[in-house]
């Protein structure tokens, strides 16, 4: 994983970006991740390889990729699922959940899965690749 943005204050959104190290559609997207999290202190970015990490993922199946997980300060799902690799989604996205306009995430295989990977990033975990 990594973390892309790395600060002592606590973040007001985490998003985790879900791929794969072989996948060049996220080879092309995270740049884009980056460029995203450069532009958002607020927030904490995090790249995580599903492959080498499928621990954290438990029964989770992710598919399509890329997929992200957007939580908000309160750790709680805001958005789980695959996005059209481009900017302007993440950043629609992302605004959407600041600003509170995002539902809370409902399902179960999700929400079993946001604790222990937000505490792996949040503990430094070598799993993850924070922006």
């Amino acid at each position: 994983m990594n973390n892309t943005t790395a600060t002592t204050t606590p973040p007001s959104l985490w998003v985790l970006c879900l791929c794969a190290e072989w996948c060049g559609t996220c080879r092309e997207y995270q740049p884009l991740f980056n460029q995203l999290a450069a532009d958002m202190p607020q927030a904490r970015f995090v790249w995580v390889d599903v492959e080498a990490h499928d621990d954290l993922l438990q029964d989770l199946d992710i598919e399509n990729f890329p997929t992200l997980l957007i939580t908000d300060a309160l750790q709680q799902a805001r958005f789980a699922g695959t996005v059209l690799p481009h900017l302007e989604t993440l950043q629609r996205l992302c605004k959407a959940a600041l600003a509170g306009d995002l539902p809370l995430v409902t399902n179960e295989e999700w929400l079993a899965v946001v604790p222990g990977l937000l505490a792996a990033v949040a503990h430094g975990n070598s799993a993850a690749s924070k922006h």
